[in-house]
């Protein structure tokens, strides 16, 4: 029987994580690469894609690349894969971590939802669910090959359960109808990944966080842990245990399953 250490070890194994130049992304770089993964990290800026990398690969001593990649072109997304395999050896770990999240320019995103755009609706589909439909799709052959390979979609609880709107009373901050319906159908997509690829040894899950701390309006982070169980939100550093869980042979028997790392948000 293998010994924790084992299951958790990395070593020879390649990750590609999409967002990875993100706060949550570049934990999860981090996760991956100081348990001996080669990391790939694709992010639409691609300086700072090509910088975290750097930082990875000078902190933990694997081998990484970065990718400026805008997930909203297609032929460009179902290109990263074999450029992947190619620079780093093959493909083991899916991480589809980038999100829509209203950086963006375009309007009707935080506002009533009869004035939220179709157009923005649009736009948060094609990279929270269609990205990475078409990312995991030009990776099977090579997550096939793996004998283990790892999907690890990251969701949100507003994928779960409905806004509770008086939060964002009095702030500039909303809760737009598209990402909770992404991150819905990016959680379903999940689960019918998970049996029809689960004969080829590719396991696909979900991690769902709550709410991370990132400087938000002092009334909304109040209100925010008055209403979770763990009096607190989260923080990048709580995601970093559930990747490494889902991307290794840790959970070797896992898949088509969504865990939520909200502080018992979800559990009232």
């Amino acid at each position: 029987m293998k010994k924790i250490k084992e299951l958790m070890d990395l070593s020879g194994r390649t990750a590609l994580v999409t967002g990875g130049a993100g706060y949550i992304g570049h934990a999860f770089c981090d996760a991956l690469a100081e348990n001996g993964a080669n990391v790939a990290v694709l992010d639409i800026d691609g300086l700072r894609a090509e910088e975290t990398a750097d930082a990875v690969a000078s902190e933990y001593g694997v081998k990484t690349m970065g990718l400026g990649v805008d997930l909203a072109d297609t032929p460009a997304v179902v290109a990263v894969p074999a450029k992947v395999a190619e620079a780093l050896g093959g493909l083991d770990i899916l991480v589809n971590c980038a999100g829509f999240v209203g950086t963006s320019k375009l309007s009707g995103w935080v506002t009533e939802f009869e004035e939220q755009s179709v157009d923005t609706w649009r736009a948060a589909l094609e990279t929270n669910l269609t990205a990475p439909f078409a990312l995991i799709q030009a990776a099977t052959p090579l997550l096939r090959a793996s004998g283990h390979g790892s999907v690890v979609n990251i969701g949100s609880t507003y994928g779960v359960v409905g806004p509770d709107m008086s939060l964002y009373e009095g702030t500039a901050m909303g809760n737009p109808a598209a990402y909770g319906a992404s991150k819905g159908g990016l959680t379903q997509l999940t689960r019918w990944l998970a049996t029809v690829l689960g004969p080829d040894n590719i396991r696909v899950n979900c991690i769902s966080p709550g709410g991370v701390a990132r400087g938000q309006d002092p009334k909304f982070v109040e209100r925010y842990v008055t209403r979770t169980p763990l009096k607190r939100m989260g923080t990048e550093e709580d995601m970093k245990g559930a990747l490494l869980y889902l991307a290794s042979d840790l959970s070797a028997y896992v898949t088509g399953q969504n865990l939520l790392v909200d502080g018992g948000w979800t559990a009232w």
